[in-house]
């Protein structure tokens, strides 16, 4: 029982860790950017900002879960839908 409370321990370390290092590279690819990017419209940088920022958002969400949450998340979710796309049932006898 103490290698299994060990084992949860560390993998949870490790997902922390993965994020931190995902973190780090987004901002070294922005600061790169910066750097050497040539000047654009408000409207554009406004634009670039936007996306940045849901990108890493979408990467934090994936990190943050793990495999068997997001299958059960995702089965939630089709629960919820209705049965109207389902395959009927076809049979020549009834």
């Amino acid at each position: 029982m103490y290698d299994r409370v060990m084992f949860r321990k560390k993998k949870k370390e490790k997902q922390k860790k993965k994020l931190v290092e995902v973190t780090k590279i987004i901002d070294d690819e922005r600061l790169e950017e910066n750097v050497t990017a040539p000047k654009h419209t408000k409207a554009e940088l406004a634009f670039k900002k936007m996306q940045e920022k849901m990108q890493t958002e979408r990467i934090k969400q994936k990190a943050s879960l793990t495999h068997k949450q997001r299958v059960e998340e995702f089965n939630r979710h089709l629960d919820g839908l209705t049965e109207h796309f389902d395959i009927p049932k076809v049979s020549w006898t009834k």
